[in-house]
């Protein structure tokens, strides 16, 4: 038998001054047993950047028919597809088709990543946001998650701050796009 999925709550302060959303989450998140908390750190980081009325965390990386995060309307039909990580042309194409709009939080390099897809069908590949962050950033602030976690994200100007658990951390945001 398999490990479980641990457990981990986070008490989220945004304030994303850059798109003038100031905010207090509160998240119950599962990490499987294969997650990294590097990963689970950048599924956190993703909703609250992406945070509007609707939005939604999945199963993470158990989840096969859902992005990490995404956005549903009352009629529980997508909006916004989130994916988070390296996903295939093909399940990024599926969501863009699928959802009005659709973004992608990575640990990579925002544009090799969309390299990666060219010459691939991707639906609105030209609206498809492509975010990063400095390498090794987001796995070194991950090494301060605990099972309960208090969070301050703020951006402003294209830099994110983190305070996580009591410890401090900023990164400049990268963007690029699909194609």
């Amino acid at each position: 038998m398999g490990i479980g999925a641990v457990m981990h709550t986070f008490t989220v302060q945004l304030a994303n001054v850059d798109a003038g959303i100031y905010e207090e989450i509160s998240l119950r998140t599962a990490r499987q047993a294969s997650e990294t908390e590097g990963n689970l750190l950048l599924r956190v980081i993703a909703y609250a950047l992406e945070f509007e009325e609707g939005i939604e965390l999945s199963q993470g990386i158990a989840a096969t028919n859902e992005p990490a995060v995404f956005v549903k309307d009352l009629t529980r039909a997508f909006t916004s597809w989130i994916e988070v990580g390296a996903p295939d042309a093909a399940r990024l194409h599926y969501g863009s088709k699928l959802a009005g709009r659709a973004a992608v939080y990575t640990q990579r390099d925002p544009e090799r990543l969309a390299a990666t897809w060219a010459g691939k069908p991707l639906h609105r590949g030209k609206e498809i946001r492509v975010i990063g962050f400095e390498p090794h950033s987001i796995d070194n602030a991950a090494e301060s998650i605990e099972r309960r976690n208090d969070l301050s994200l703020t951006l402003t100007e294209g830099t994110l701050y983190l305070e996580l658990n009591g410890k401090q951390f900023s990164t400049p945001v990268l963007q690029s796009f699909a194609a």
